[in-house]
């Protein structure tokens, strides 16, 4: 925000560490003109109804391609050019791994929990102490248990078993959300016209035909997010050597890459590049296809030749324009390294956030605040028919009482709790904790 402010930029962030006056003064400016740039969480975007938004920026990879259409979709309402620009790195995929693999913990935990649960309701901190497992994996693994008909958990957070079908509509679930990401990551690293993919995906074949000759792909040089350059003699000498090798017929990516350039050629992904820029120039098409192993569909692409390029000789010139990923000299080695310093970043976030240590035993006595916050929580649960977590997770629960918030800016510091549970739950949290003053 720093650099868009120092380039006379009117620009103002909005996330959920503001307090309601100052979020409705940022959104006020943005939707009256007087800011140019908001630096801001998808949720701000989703929100906004302003017909001339000329740019959307992501800084990240979405979780799916449906989001991603969505999110976009906010930029040129008034029917005027608007640019989308997506930028993303091999870190955001395990950023997302790191989500799914908290969200979703292995089937195996959740079958733990249920082998303990019979028909009558025992204590959720009884099945807590004999399974044995992590509190914040417990919290998530019953909470999806629940969420999935394999437990029943009343207001007062007992639990008793529910039906036996709760694994498979699990599994899928789980196994919807991978491939959502996987779509994205094919869309963001995919050699075709955007807008043609993006009308694809979501059923519109006639007109997913059409390219729209405006993205990065289909005009690489009014591209300004990305940097192209002229092939060097190695990757025109395995351009050419892919033309004569798909005459006969097609061949999938991988198998083409290990025939042409082996342990000691291009990698795989300076490979993909190249397809990338043949494909610009129609000498080839890249399509998306899958077999399935073991029972599960694993995607691949195959690469087949077009009609123009059967005219290729050793004198036509081919007038590549490869994407630029990485400074010349420095290409070999640099995602790998940029990949591993994202990695140890992010997690050092994750580890680093502010969060209360569970308490080891439940023989040491819960404070004073954590009493009241926890009968708070069932009465409340017990008003909307919902199980207690459902009100608010322990770890939520264990921070509050251990730090006592006492505005909107302090309680929204605490790692899961968001705007809407701030402004539904915050007053009757400030009432709880100001009674322990009294």
């Amino acid at each position: 925000m720093a650099a868009l402010l120092k380039e006379d930029f009117p620009t103002a962030a909005y996330h959920a560490g503001l307090d309601s006056d100052r979020r409705s003064r940022v959104q006020d400016a943005f939707l009256n003109g007087k800011l140019e740039v908001i630096v801001a969480t998808i949720a701000f975007g989703m929100g906004i109804d302003k017909a001339n938004i000329r740019s959307v920026i992501h800084t990240a990879l979405p979780g799916s391609i449906e989001a991603y259409y969505q999110e976009i979709g906010r930029a040129g309402r008034d029917g005027e050019m608007s640019r989308a620009i997506l930028m993303h790195s091999y870190a955001d995929r395990y950023t997302h791994d790191f989500f799914f693999e908290r969200d979703y913990p292995e089937a195996i935990l959740l079958d733990k929990i249920y082998s303990r649960l019979g028909a009558e309701p025992q204590p959720r901190d009884v099945i807590e102490k004999q399974v044995r497992i992590g509190a914040d994996v417990f919290e998530k693994a019953l909470e999806k248990l629940w969420a999935h008909g394999g437990a029943v958990i009343d207001y007062s957070d007992n639990v008793s078993r529910g039906t036996e079908e709760w694994r498979q509509t699990y599994l899928e679930q789980g196994s919807q959300k991978q491939s959502q990401i996987e779509s994205m990551i094919r869309y963001a690293q995919g050699q075709h016209c955007r807008m043609s993919t993006l009308v694809r995906h979501f059923g519109d074949v006639q007109d997913g035909q059409k390219p729209c000759e405006i993205c990065d792909f289909c005009a690489p040089a009014d591209c300004i997010a990305q940097h192209f350059r002229a092939p060097d003699a190695e990757e025109e000498r395995v351009a050419r050597a892919a033309i004569e090798a798909l005459r006969g017929s097609s061949r999938s990516v991988g198998r083409l890459h290990t025939e042409l350039c082996g342990d000691r050629g291009l990698s795989r992904d300076e490979f993909e590049e190249l397809l990338g820029a043949m494909a610009r120039v129609a000498l080839v098409v890249l399509t998306d296809a899958v077999f399935e192993k073991d029972g599960k569909q694993i995607p691949f692409r195959k690469v087949h030749l077009t009609r123009d390029a059967e005219y290729v000789n050793d004198n036509t010139p081919l007038g590549l324009t490869i994407r630029d990923a990485a400074p010349a000299g420095a290409r070999k080695g640099a995602k790998a390294k940029t990949h591993k310093k994202k990695k140890t970043v992010f997690a050092a976030k994750a580890a680093s956030g502010k969060r209360p240590a569970a308490r080891e035993t439940k023989a040491e006595e819960p404070s004073q605040a954590e009493k009241m916050m926890r009968a708070w929580r069932t009465g409340v649960a017990k008003k909307q028919a919902v199980p207690a977590f459902r009100i608010m997770s322990d770890r939520v629960l264990l921070a509050i009482a251990e730090e006592q918030p006492r505005t909107a800016a302090e309680l929204l510091e605490i790692p899961g709790m968001g705007i809407k549970m701030v402004e539904k739950y915050g007053a009757q949290i400030y009432r709880i904790l100001n009674e322990l003053q009294k």
